[in-house]
């Protein structure tokens, strides 16, 4: 019985799909629920099973083609089996190697290990694959990375022509073009948009996260053992953001054209660096949420984000984002908007620096923070005080389970 493979229903914010990779050929036989194509969108990358057990009779949408909501992708045979392979009176050992290529072969790898493998000009068949049916993953290429690498051989008697190649090889001039994937091009689109569409202005001011620290070092042994994770900054953050955001409404609105929308909810997003780009999971109704609610939250996010298991949902909405550049070492930068959304806060690396203190010098663990803002909503007086709010709440954090 044949059967059409039709690509996934897309949400409204999503217009279209590219075929991203075909882990099955046609004439290949696949079990039910076992993993067909990818299809990637400007948010995640989409999967499509099989629908029972059979073969892949026509595909009708090759890598890189765009496809629409619910288009076919390609025709299924239901119950019917592949061509059964020539019997071997009794295979060589050497006969495992044109297997493993196979497995490893551009078709059959998803597009973050096709990424780490073009990144690092590597050879798929020389690494051993951990997936069903020998597939390569993520996990395999990083390990491969991770291992020492092979002594050189022991040169031989006349090693001219080699040395010749190798220094050819440094010295070429050599150039790469890839495609741009559909997220880093929505990225890019969206950072523009904002650029271009918004009067977009950043404040900055700094914090004095010694008692945080305090905190931490005080309970962080015993949060994590009745909470089951590991406390860090970002939760105070966002319990000091949602705080003052209920100060500033216009912090949490957006702008739909002469419309101010004033939302009664705090949906924060948390920036979150992928292998796919930048995305931005929102953590919904924070104002209901303990540190440990928020730091569980982020902590799933953060591997569904490496494991490429984010779904749209989990990226639609938000009405204010944080962004923590400071788990890269940047002491300082401006973040653009993410729009609908009027603002956006960026946190950053921890320094040791001299600071004034009642007339002393004290070394302190100092923040920088910058709240970029839309200047069409946001007043620059409800910027600053917006983020002189966080800064007192993360300095005196007891003013967080007071709220005062």
């Amino acid at each position: 019985m044949s059967i059409e493979i039709k690509a996934p229903v897309f949400p409204e914010s999503v217009a279209d799909g590219t075929v991203a990779t075909w882990h099955k050929k046609p004439g290949e036989a696949v079990r039910r629920d076992e993993l067909i194509v990818d299809i990637e969108t400007d948010k995640v990358v989409l999967e499509v099973v099989a629908p029972a057990d059979g073969v892949i009779g026509k595909v009708l949408k090759n890598e890189g083609d765009t496809v629409l909501s619910q288009e076919v992708l390609a025709v299924f045979e239901e119950g019917a089996a592949a061509a059964a392979p020539a019997v071997a009176a009794a295979p060589a050992p050497a006969a495992a190697a044109p297997a493993a290529t196979a497995a490893a072969s551009d078709d059959a790898l998803s597009p973050a290990v096709r990424k780490l493998v073009a990144e690092h000009n590597l050879d798929p068949a020389r690494i051993a694959g951990s997936g069903k049916g020998g597939r390569l993953t993520k996990e395999d290429v990083e390990a491969h990375l991770k291992k020492p690498a092979a002594p050189a051989p022991v040169a031989a008697a006349v090693p001219a022509p080699a040395a010749q190649a190798i220094a050819l090889a440094v010295g070429e001039r050599t150039e790469k073009r890839v495609p741009m994937t559909r997220l880093r091009a929505k990225v890019a689109e969206r950072l523009l948009e904002a650029k271009q569409n918004t009067a977009m202005l950043t404040t900055f001011n700094e914090v004095n996260m010694k008692p945080v620290m305090d905190l931490r070092k005080q309970y962080a042994e015993k949060f994590e053992k009745v909470h089951g994770v590991r406390l860090g900054f970002m939760s105070f953050f966002v319990k000091a953001a949602v705080e003052a955001l209920k100060r500033f409404p216009a912090v949490n609105a957006s702008i739909d054209g002469n419309d101010i929308v004033y939302h009664g909810f705090y949906d924060v997003g948390v920036a979150v660096s992928s292998d796919r780009g930048l995305v931005v999971p929102i953590l919904r109704n924070t104002e209901r949420m303990s540190l440990a609610e928020t730091e569980k939250t982020i902590g799933d996010f953060g591997k569904k984000a490496k494991d490429g298991k984010l779904t749209i949902e989990d990226m639609t909405g938000g009405t204010f984002t944080i962004s923590n550049g400071g788990v890269f070492g940047s002491l300082l930068s401006t973040p653009i908007l993410n729009p609908p959304q009027t603002a956006i806060l960026g946190m950053h690396k921890i320094q040791e620096r001299p600071m004034a203190v009642n007339g002393q010098v004290v070394i302190l663990p100092m923040m920088y923070l910058a709240l970029s803002y839309d200047h069409r909503l946001i007043d620059g007086k409800e910027a600053v005080s917006f983020l002189v709010a966080i800064k007192d709440l993360v300095e005196d954090p007891a003013r967080l389970l007071l709220e005062i």
